[in-house]
Parts: C-alpha cells; sequence; structure tokens
C-alpha cells in the first residue's frame, strides 16, 4: 500500500465563513488554525500548504473566559535595551486593534516553520458582520 503525499499543484483551496460572535477566543483559533493548515482534509500531508481561506467575521463579539479581559497582557519588544518591554492588556488590546487578538491566537497556534507566513495570510477577519469577499463561494462553519 501506498502513501498518498499531496503536491502543491494539486490542492485546490475552499473559502471558509466562521461567525466568531459569543465564541471563545482560544477555541476558535485552534479551529481556525486547523482550517488554514489543512487538517481537515484526508490529503493533509505536513510540508504542503494545502489549507484554505478564512474569513472571520464580527471578530468584536468574540469573548474570553475567567478573568483573561483584565488580567491577560501581551507582551512585545522594540528592541534588546532594557526598558523596552512594551505591554497591553487585552482590554486595550480590542479597543485600540480590535482584530489583533485573534490574529495573534492563531498566529501562535501555526507551526513555527517556513509556511507560517503563507497561513496566516489566508486569515481575513472583520470586526463586523459586513466583509468583502462575496464573489467566492463561502463555506459557513459551525463552531460548536
Amino acid at each position: 500500500m501506498k502513501t498518498y503525499v499531496a503536491k502543491k499543484e494539486e490542492v485546490k483551496g475552499e473559502w471558509y465563513l466562521v461567525d466568531a460572535k459569543n465564541q471563545v477566543l482560544g477555541r476558535l483559533a485552534s479551529r481556525i488554525a486547523r482550517l488554514l493548515m489543512g487538517k481537515q482534509r484526508p490529503t493533509y500531508t505536513p510540508h504542503v500548504d494545502a489549507g484554505d481561506h478564512v474569513v472571520v467575521i464580527n471578530a468584536g463579539a468574540i469573548r474570553v473566559t475567567g478573568k483573561k479581559f483584565e488580567e491577560k497582557i501581551y507582551y512585545r519588544h522594540y528592541n534588546t535595551k532594557p526598558g523596552h518591554l512594551k505591554q497591553i492588556t487585552y482590554r486595550q488590546m480590542v479597543e485600540k486593534f480590535p482584530t489583533r487578538p485573534l490574529r495573534l491566537a492563531v498566529l501562535r497556534m501555526l507551526p513555527k516553520n517556513r509556511l507560517q507566513a503563507k497561513r496566516i495570510r489566508r486569515l481575513h477577519i472583520y470586526v463586523g458582520p459586513e466583509h468583502k469577499h462575496q464573489a467566492q463561494k463561502l463555506v459557513p462553519v459551525e463552531i460548536k
């Protein structure tokens, strides 16, 4: 019995529509990461970029559990000098950049390899219910 290995030319990506309203951030991000990697396909191959496009609407209505809304902190480093570590809470992040917490959660759930940048480019996040991808055939995904 031979093992099937998908080739880049054979893969045809689909477009998925995900409604993030009242979804928990981490659970939603893990399911989106699986769609971007293509792990839902029977022809999944780890070294081939065989994922799909994911359009997320209502990203402004994502919820978090526990005390994360006040206590979760995002860190970033401007450079290696002392005093350049910046931090921002989840509440401040949502007020300034409503789509960034979901993008960061999905990015950090993707494998850290050369395909990570290609996969995250196929993630399209919108704050409200309107999006600009009407021309594609969008398959609605029910996240439970």
